[in-house]
């Protein structure tokens, strides 16, 4: 009785003692983020005056019913999206086993069975020299058991600690496929427009470029054009004609992509783009406030702070090894040879285990562990701090491609206006006899050169406007209970 009193106090103690942590005290680092962004004054003078686009739902601000339709259904159907929502389940399964870890653990075991003893054994010849010997024999047995591993030096939380941050930083990582899956939708969708238009302009130009070379033929078989002037002209058609199929097989290549994104057969939605429409023009929108919500909107940073996180918690769990580990484990059941007596009192059986497991000489592995823990640490320090630098990019960049953009698409817009003049001018210049071909065929190059950089332009600025989206974070709502309740972010 004063052993069982002094184990009982011994893990009293032990259980006073437990939930001490070994791990480091973890902060979010500090914020290096730019007090503004270079490019945010140019973005907001052109929203000055304009309705802007609600960040959380930017696709709706093209204000493209198709383009809203295929990114909603891309959010739905997305391959990558439902992978990352597997991810997250595994991390969140992770995190369960952790918590669990923490608890006692315990089982039901039961067993019946008959043995027939062997009398060509030593126990068997024995006992047949034994007149009552009896070589059957049963055995019935009932157990329920518990064990416990005390958390004493708060390795196990460390560990429920770190899986916490995992999880966390899964469900931010699958925000952040979301926000990209939103964006390339997007992206490809203005990209199949573009091409559409551009396809456009290289026929219309084909086709002028043909009724040109008709009437040089005719010229030609009436004496009045030479040869040369003719062999130019349709060169300068062929390579007019030669633009068309490298377009299509640009847009044939867009049209799969999008479908692959929406996570359908490549070729089921290129009936949607039989009905050409123009390109969507780009919304205005606000800079949402500056360089530091970044650190609340975009994703991958939520998510590379978690897994920093997890990183410093895991650095607990090295550590946690120097230490002893104590764990309590009991039985109580009862064992009899006769099914009658299972419940009898002498048919009892108990007992408790107090345990010690402590690595004293592992030859420095612990070390080594806590060593590669605290390197784990670092570089995930340093890539929390990339992905702050380069979200800080992300947004300048698409800041710069939108606004450049704009002005490059205003810019070649009245060049086009002038180049269209100037080849009307020379094409009857030409036919009244004061201008020569070259000039001609000069003039309808330029002009359409100056009519497909109108079209990238324009399209390259929509794309900008949805790289600026997705770089402020846009496409999800933080605040959120949805979100909140998912990650507790």
């Amino acid at each position: 009785m004063r052993h069982f009193r002094s184990a009982a106090t011994l893990a009293t103690t032990l259980l006073l003692v437990s939930g001490c942590t070994t791990a480091p005290r973890y902060a979010v680092p500090a914020s290096f983020a730019p007090a503004a962004f270079v490019g945010a004054s140019a973005v907001d003078t052109r929203s000055a005056d304009a309705g802007q686009a609600d960040l959380v739902d930017w696709w709706r601000g093209f204000h493209d019913p198709l383009l809203t339709s295929f990114v909603e259904r891309a959010l739905a159907q997305n391959l990558d999206l439902q992978q990352a929502g597997a991810r997250v389940a595994q991390a969140r399964a992770a995190l369960k086993t952790a918590n669990a870890a923490l608890l006692p653990s315990g089982q039901v075991s039961g067993q019946g069975g008959e043995i027939y003893q062997s009398l060509e054994t030593p126990i068997g010849r024995i006992g047949s020299a034994f007149p009552q010997f009896e070589r059957a024999t049963e055995t019935y047995e009932v157990n329920v058991g518990a064990s416990w591993e005390l958390d004493v030096f708060g390795g196990r939380d460390a560990a429920r600690d770190a899986a916490r941050a995992d999880w966390q930083a899964s469900a931010a990582a699958a925000v952040a496929v979301r926000l990209a899956v939103a964006a390339q939708t997007a992206d490809t969708y203005i990209a199949i427009r573009a091409l559409q238009a551009r396809l456009g302009v290289a026929r219309a130009q084909a086709d002028t470029q043909a009724r040109l070379v008709d009437l040089i033929a005719l010229q030609y078989r009436k004496g009045v054009a030479a040869e040369l002037q003719l062999r130019q002209a349709e060169g300068a058609l062929a390579q007019v004609r030669a633009s068309v199929p490298a377009i299509q097989n640009q847009l044939d290549m867009a049209l799969t992509a999008l479908d692959i994104l929406i996570g359908v057969q490549p070729g089921a939605t290129r009936s949607e783009f039989l009905v050409v429409t123009a390109i969507p023009s780009p919304p205005a929108f606000a800079t949402a406030g500056g360089p530091a919500s970044l650190l609340r909107r975009r994703p991958d940073i939520i998510a590379a702070e978690r897994t920093l996180a997890a990183s410093n918690a895991r650095i607990g769990v090295a550590m946690s090894e120097y230490y002893p580990k104590f764990s309590l484990s009991g039985l109580l059941g009862t064992a009899t040879t006769a099914a009658g007596g299972l419940f009898g009192g002498n048919a009892t059986q108990a007992n408790g285990v107090l345990g010690l497991r402590w690595r004293l000489f592992d030859f420095g592995r612990v070390d080594a562990e806590v060593k590669s823990a605290r390197g784990r640490n670092a570089e995930a320090l340093g890539a929390y701090r990339l992905a702050v630098l380069r979200a800080s990019q992300d947004v300048e960049d698409a800041f710069s491609t939108l606004v450049q953009q704009e002005a490059r698409s205003t810019m070649l817009s009245q060049g086009e206006t002038s180049l269209s003049r100037a080849r009307d001018a020379s094409f009857a210049a030409y036919r009244g006899g004061v201008a020569s071909l070259i000039e001609v065929l000069d003039a309808d190059r330029r002009l359409l050169e100056t009519r497909d950089g109108v079209i990238q332009a324009r399209a390259a600025a929509s794309r900008g406007a949805v790289a600026s989206f997705r770089a402020l974070g846009g496409g999800w709502d933080p605040a959120s209970p949805a979100t909140v309740s998912m990650a507790k972010l």
